[in-house]
């Protein structure tokens, strides 16, 4: 999967289509990732003691991978990942500029 933790993506599908925000979760499995502000669903919240009121929470739920584009950090972008072998490591580079992606 090509998109990591705190990448930055663009959602380039669905409700919050060309809106962006930063990636909380990545589940490699499911090919599905949470990001911040994203795809926010209400979820009802019972209260766990007497005498408090129960709650409307608004809570991110994941979204395909497929739905999101990784930005840039240097051309500020929507762009594809691609890969480069260096010594030892895999280093992901935009294939828009050919900046690395960190």
């Amino acid at each position: 999967m090509k998109i990591h933790k705190s990448d930055t993506v663009k959602i380039t599908k669905g409700k919050d289509r060309g809106k962006s925000g930063k990636v909380i979760n990545v589940f490699p499995k499911k090919m599905k990732i949470v990001v911040e502000g994203i795809n926010l669903y209400k979820k009802h919240i019972r209260p766990k003691t007497q005498g408090e009121k129960g709650q409307v929470a608004l809570v991110p739920r994941p979204l395909h991978v497929a739905n999101a584009m990784l930005l840039c950090s240097s051309c500020h972008e929507g762009t594809r990942v691609g890969y480069r072998q260096d010594e030892q490591k895999k280093i992901r580079y935009c294939k828009k500029c050919g900046a690395l992606i960190n």
